[in-house]
């Protein structure tokens, strides 16, 4: 199983259209995704840090996949359509790391 972060930094004056994320973005990736091998997508609001500051992140996604070769294969069957609708969204550039499990 390996996990990918999609991290969206919370910059001062940029765009972030939740509800299109929420209702459009979301259901594409899953339309997309899960007959390849996603397996869970977790949505996460940041809201601050731990010392009241702002969060560095406006939202997170966490997408699991069944392996790095479902992940692979799911991009490049997929990822252009996905990734191209990002600016429908955010004028951000998300940040985003492939992950695997220390335990």
């Amino acid at each position: 199983m390996v996990l990918v972060s999609v991290l969206y930094p919370n910059q001062p004056g940029s765009r972030f259209d939740e509800r299109y994320y929420l209702d459009k973005h979301i259901p594409l990736v899953r339309q997309r995704w899960e007959p390849m091998g996603l397996t869970d997508l977790r949505l996460l609001r940041g809201v601050g840090t731990p010392d009241g500051g702002p969060a560095p992140f406006r939202v997170m996604a966490l997408l699991s996949f069944e392996s790095a070769e479902a992940l692979q294969k799911a991009g490049a069957a997929h990822g252009s359509e996905v990734f191209g609708d990002i600016p429908n969204f955010t004028d951000v550039q998300p940040v985003a790391q492939v992950n695997e499990a220390l335990a």
